[in-house]
């Protein structure tokens, strides 16, 4: 079976050297059944080109020499390559094919198809030679038996069967490129640079899994490389915007090349064939990567207005000379561009219809997010009107921008314009868990944080996640109108399928924004750092999982230089947080932590004057939405312990939640069974907390439900529990609902600083979490 489809360019293949690279990655890359596409060797193509040109010329002294190109050219390869009995079989071989092109060229009986058939031919036949000498099971295969024409259409379901009929399961397939046969056994071609249409449509026909584009840069760039050095390598780009570079004549992917593929998941890949170990740029389908931005040049071309263009004109134009024609509509008007080089033929072709605009143009064409088109065009205009190039002609598209100058645009100019367009402009992916009511305001205040935020980034919420639901684009989502676009394209997901999207996000940055309060979710936090995402949590768990799943956590995102901010975890939008960490980045040493961390039993114990019964004033909160929907994990006191436990593991302690001491709101007994018998036992309850609060009056004291951490000579006391204070302390005057937190350090050791105010609510919450946002946003740029 097929699983990879490799082709390999001119270049690839240009001298002995390149076709021992080429045999060495074949060899790392491949396995038997595997298919290579080969393009002829170097520039024989384009020799083949010139040899046509003269016999069409009737220039017969012109043709023999290139007849000698030919002949030394592919006898240097075949001389340096192969053994000596293994060369004379393929230098008879090819003798015999120039003798028969010599003799066609004095009978006036040669075809241009079936000559420029031979450079494919004479590069299959030499690699496959070539890797039996290094005793390797290859085989050369002609690609006029696998691809049938009729009519110009591709007859799928024949070539399907002549795969299967030819290509060997038990050899390395090394097929021609470009060329294929009509019904009549006729030679076609599939135009210039059509090895990469071979490659992938032999991959469509047996179902391989990938094709690789072996090309001599790395991969797909933001512009070319070898003019701009700071030309961005994109790792994936999709098929939409491959297939319009390819479009505008970009040499990298060529029109066609990604037809076959549609529908399909087989893999497209772009890889160096001059560094083998580099990574590459993957290919892939729409909604699996965001639109980037591209800049492109555009050299020796003329411009031609087409009163009526007819249907398939354009393809049928292509193939005759071989070359990608651009083509775009301006006012209901067709323009055609055309390499200057084949101007007069395209006129010829086009007749009266046909209308030379300008000739010998040059120029250069951004390809972008359909959003950024329009004022990319407008900054592309004006970076090269500063760079005094004279524009003669611009166009602007959905998704491109096309300018058309006298002058061509060196390097430095590509340069700067390459700053201006592309160069400054980083992004960061939002992934927002949680769609509740802390995570719709986050939403809902995500469109005013925008034009803070992007002063530094441009920002693109990507997607959403509720319970087992997924809304994921790439491109972005539109934060005011998320709703809509939930209901119509949300889909299910496993952990797998998110891991999967986050992994193939490929934005400057990630982050993962968690707002629920799910445990299972928090322990997907390391596949999101393998998946090189930040994360911002309002979720409790993964602070207060066990120390050493939590420190190998840590630990991952230290090595690969990822952020964890949580600082509504514990406080809602309060800085408590950060408060710690400047004490200690200062030099203090904080000895103490104590404090309110609860909205809810804040709520309950500072309303609570004995004047009711507790439990009424426990379900007058119920009612107000205050407490979780049973409040009895409330009044357990497992939030607090967590929230304590956190701070904690701030100040670098290595506690688990079972070393904080723990005593409920409540008696143990109220803690089992149902809801029901809660209900029935509430009077345990309010005998609990009225005995307490009788023994504080006593003492002229409040009550308060109160986290406390204490270090005193290296040793750490951690309890959490029902306290009473006297009405001078902090916690006696809180207001009701608020958090407060008593810090006492070295530098605070007698005059605690104190951080007091909402400790709930949605809206300050989903505040507190804009502010890890923006907090990492800031430390990133």
């Amino acid at each position: 079976m097929t699983q990879v489809v490799h082709k390999f360019g001119g270049s690839s293949l240009s001298n002995a050297a390149r076709y021992h690279a080429v045999a060495n990655i074949i060899i790392g890359n491949s396995q038997l059944g595997d298919v290579v596409v080969v393009s002829a060797a170097g520039k024989t193509t384009d020799t083949l080109v010139k040899l046509w040109q003269a016999y069409q010329q009737h220039d017969s002294h012109g043709y023999h020499d290139v007849l000698q190109l030919l002949r030394t050219h592919q006898h240097e390869l075949i001389d340096e390559l192969l053994a000596a009995h293994q060369a004379h079989a393929l230098q008879s071989q090819l003798n015999s094919e120039l003798q028969r092109i010599a003799e066609q060229l004095q009978t006036n009986t040669l075809d241009e198809a079936s000559l420029l058939a031979h450079g494919e031919l004479w590069s299959a036949r030499l690699l496959a030679t070539y890797l039996q000498q290094l005793g390797y099971a290859a085989q050369d295969l002609d690609a006029r038996q696998l691809l049938c024409v009729h009519q110009g259409q591709l007859l799928h379901l024949d070539n399907e069967k002549l795969c299967e009929r030819h290509i060997a399961r038990d050899k390395i397939n090394v097929v021609t490129g470009f060329i294929a046969a009509d019904s009549n056994q006729q030679t076609v071609t599939l135009g210039r640079n059509g090895s990469d249409y071979s490659a992938t449509l032999l991959a469509r026909y047996v179902n391989a899994k990938q094709v690789c584009i072996w090309t001599d840069t790395q991969g797909v760039f933001s512009t070319d490389p070898r003019k701009v050095a700071d030309a961005l390598k994109y790792q994936k780009i999709c098929r939409g915007q491959a297939n319009r570079l390819a479009q505008l004549g970009n040499p990298v992917l060529h029109a066609k090349t990604l037809s076959p593929l549609q529908g399909s998941a087989i893999k497209l890949s772009v890889r160096s064939s001059y560094d083998s170990g580099a990574s590459g740029t993957e290919i892939v389908r729409e909604g699996y990567c965001k639109h980037k931005r591209f800049l492109t040049t555009i050299e020796g071309v003329d411009l031609y207005r087409v009163s009526s263009l007819k249907v398939d004109e354009l393809a049928t134009l292509s193939q005759l000379i071989q070359h990608t024609i651009g083509h775009f509509q301006q006012q209901g008007v067709d323009f055609l561009i055309v390499p200057s080089a084949h101007s007069t033929l395209i006129s010829r072709e086009l007749g009266e219809r046909g209308q030379l605009v300008e000739s010998n143009l040059n120029g250069c064409a951004l390809v972008s997010p359909n959003q950024y088109t329009q004022q990319g065009y407008q900054e592309m205009l004006a970076c090269l009107e500063q760079l005094n190039l004279t524009i003669r002609f611009s166009h602007c598209d959905q998704d491109y921008a096309l300018v058309l100058t006298d002058q061509i645009i060196d390097a430095d100019s590509l340069g700067k314009v390459h700053r201006t367009l592309i160069g400054a402009h980083q992004q960061i992916a939002v992934i927002v868990a949680g769609l509740g009511n802390v995570g719709s305001v986050f939403l809902q205040q995500f469109t005013q944080q925008l034009a803070r935020l992007e002063q530094h980034f441009e920002v693109k919420l990507v997607g959403l996640l509720r319970s087992r639901s997924m809304l994921f684009d790439p491109c972005g989502l539109d934060p005011q109108n998320w709703q809509g676009q939930w209901l119509e394209q949300a889909v299910p997901y496993q952990s797998e399928q998110l891991c999967e999207r986050l992994n193939e996000l490929d934005y400057e940055h990630k982050v993962v924004i968690d707002i629920t309060a799910s445990e299972s979710f928090s322990g997907l936090y390391p596949d999101f750092v393998r998946a090189n995402c930040h994360l911002i949590s309002a979720n409790k768990y993964a602070g207060t999982a066990p120390h050493s799943w939590y420190q190998s956590l840590r630990n991952e995102l230290a090595e690969r230089n990822l952020k964890w901010r949580y600082n509504t975890s514990v406080g809602a939008g309060l800085p408590i947080n950060f408060a710690l960490a400047d004490l200690q980045r200062s030099g203090d040493e904080i000895t103490r932590i104590q404090g309110v961390f609860s909205g809810t039993l804040s709520w309950l114990c500072s309303h609570y004057d004995g004047s009711q019964a507790f439990s009424e004033l426990l379900f007058a909160a119920q009612k107000l939405g205050f407490t979780e929907p049973d409040p009895r994990e409330d009044l357990s006191g497992r939030d607090v312990q967590r929230k304590l436990l956190i701070l904690a593991r701030e100040l670098g302690l290595q506690l688990d939640i079972d070393d904080i001491e723990l005593s409920p709101l409540m008696p143990e007994s109220l803690a089992q069974g149902s809801w029901q018998d809660f209900l029935d036992n509430i009077a345990l309850l309010d005998d609990f907390v009225g005995t307490h609060a009788q023994q504080a009056q006593k003492e002229q004291k409040v009550l308060r439900y109160n986290a406390d951490l204490r270090i005193v000579d290296g040793k750490v006391k951690a309890q959490v529990g029902l306290v009473a204070v006297a009405q001078s302390n902090p916690l006696a005057g809180l207001s009701p609902g608020d958090n407060i937190f008593v810090i006492n350090s070295r530098w605070y050791a007698q005059n605690a600083l104190v951080i007091q105010g909402p400790g709930a609510g949605k809206e300050v919450t989903a505040a507190g979490v804009h502010s890890d946002l923006y907090w990492l946003i800031e430390s990133l740029s």
